[in-house]
């Protein structure tokens, strides 16, 4: 196989601002090629929505274009170091196997990074073999499509494409490589990696970057490093309710895995949960439930703190001083998650703005679900319904009571019942990606059948629109089709 010709005539206007920070954040690399590459599905709406023009290519340079195995002229991938705190224990990190192609400007002027998953060895690769498997390059599609649907923020999946070899994991896998595209791959461990080196010039062009291009409004304030802790505490709250609001279980949020942009990142044994329960785990790594369901906004928060440890020697001269500053920051954000947390639980409910009362309204059915082993998707999704369906929960003593007391709130509402119903079908999905369905369709996919992949994701397309078609994917899973553990793939 030749190594990597220059595309003559695809000359991809790829840029490169990461690179103008200082060196250590960063090396040079190309993807190692692989042996037989084939696009296995490729998301043309999310192209045509980031206005990437493909047509002055055809398919073969198509498929090696997105295999890594031919670059677009004037191409310079790197991959990125980084630190992070992984289960509490902090290590050195970095990209193990994915690449930067380069950032791509779509129409409107918004920056987005085009990355590798899978394409190789790195300098950070800490002995592994750089590659990814298929079907955890496809729960990444599916689960991130679904995400980006429900309105949550997260990075996008743009192709995935099969190798033609082998990984080897437990079993023996056929290879593959995502292309991710994201607002940007600075993390918290980022800045983690950037402190380390114990230089505030590297440090503070970390800082000058991510303000530029995530955070523009923070360039004219006194204290900008404590001032992009404020907005990342804002950020983090906010994109963590929104989890919770869908049900969603990330798995791995190590301080590497929390973007700065703001977004969902890195789908590993992730998935949404079925019958409500606050202790859900179901990363097969996660032995004492550190990130379950509701532990995510408490690690949200440990996470933001240890971006302001790595903040302090640009707060303030003195230690003591920046430490008190950054102190003040994080205590507050968990009256502001709280907030967010009840506003959006009484947007489940139907109510346009919460009062005092109403977290007692949200908690006691909650409670009253956990106790009944109820769907967390469906049970709120079926209290917009005219008719309440035949659940068990729905039947119990104290749901009625609930019930009662819900429907008095609702009738304080100022634009009427129906109002309060359209808003709760805005936030509360009808269906969602289902871990036994998604594992259905990975496995089928790995097999060489895209039909369930294809009818899953189009299950999804709409979530909160309901119809028949939906019906098979809206029923948790029998006691025989529980899938209690999922896998990072790596």
């Amino acid at each position: 196989m030749d190594q990597f010709k220059s595309m003559t005539e695809f000359q991809f206007p790829f840029q490169s601002t990461y690179t103008e920070l200082p060196e250590v954040f960063f090396s040079k690399l190309s993807p190692t090629p692989v042996a037989d590459p084939d696009i296995v599905i490729f998301n043309q709406k999310l192209a045509d929505e980031i206005g990437l023009d493909l047509s002055q290519i055809n398919e073969e340079e198509k498929t090696n274009f997105f295999s890594g195995n031919l670059l677009p002229k004037g191409g310079k991938p790197f991959a990125q170091a980084y630190a992070g705190h992984q289960f509490g224990n902090f290590t050195m990190l970095g990209d193990g196997r994915a690449l930067m192609l380069g950032e791509h400007l779509t129409p409107s002027g918004q920056r987005l990074d085009f990355q590798f998953k899978g394409s190789g060895r790195t300098p950070y690769s800490r002995g592994g073999d750089g590659r990814a498997a298929l079907g955890p390059m496809l729960r990444e599609y599916v689960i991130s499509e679904a995400m980006h649907n429900l309105g949550i923020p997260t990075t996008r999946s743009l192709a995935v494409v099969s190798t033609g070899e082998k990984v080897y994991r437990e079993n023996e896998l056929p290879g593959a490589i995502l292309t991710r595209i994201a607002a940007s791959h600075i993390r918290v461990g980022t800045f983690e990696f950037a402190s380390l080196h114990e230089d505030k010039a590297i440090l503070q062009s970390l800082l000058d970057y991510l303000i530029k291009r995530h955070f523009p409004g923070i360039k004219e304030m006194s204290n900008q490093p404590l001032a992009l802790l404020e907005a990342v505490i804002e950020q983090q709250a906010d994109l963590i309710s929104q989890w919770m609001r869908v049900g969603f279980i990330h798995g791995v949020m190590n301080t590497d895995n929390m973007a700065l942009s703001g977004e969902t990142i890195d789908y590993g044994p992730c998935a949404f949960m079925d019958l409500f329960a606050p202790d859900t785990v179901f990363s097969s790594i996660d032995q004492k439930g550190r990130y379950a369901y509701a532990n995510q906004p408490y690690i949200a928060q440990w996470n933001v703190a240890r971006l302001a440890e790595s903040l302090l020697p640009l707060m303030h001269s003195k230690r003591e001083e920046a430490i008190e500053m950054a102190e003040d920051s994080l205590n507050a954000f968990e009256e502001i998650y709280k907030n967010k947390w009840l506003s959006m639980m009484g947007s489940k409910l139907g109510l346009a703005k919460t009062s005092a009362g109403d977290e007692n309204l949200v908690t006691e059915l909650l409670d009253i679900m956990h106790q009944n082993g109820s769907d967390y998707t469906n049970t709120f999704r079926d209290l917009s319904k005219p008719e309440l369906p035949n659940e068990k929960i729905f039947t119990s003593e104290k749901f009625r009571s609930w019930h009662t007391r819900w429907k008095e709130r609702l009738g304080k509402e100022k634009n009427g019942l129906e109002s309060s119903f359209a808003r709760m079908r805005s936030v509360n999905p009808a269906v969602i990606p289902r871990n036994h369905r998604v594992e259905e369709a990975l496995e089928a996919g790995e097999k060489g059948d895209l039909d369930p992949l294809s009818s899953l994701l189009k299950a999804i397309e709409n979530p909160y629109q309901d119809g028949d078609h939906l019906m098979p994917y809206q029923s948790p899973p029998e006691p025989s089709e529980k899938v209690y553990q999922t896998f990072c793939g790596t």
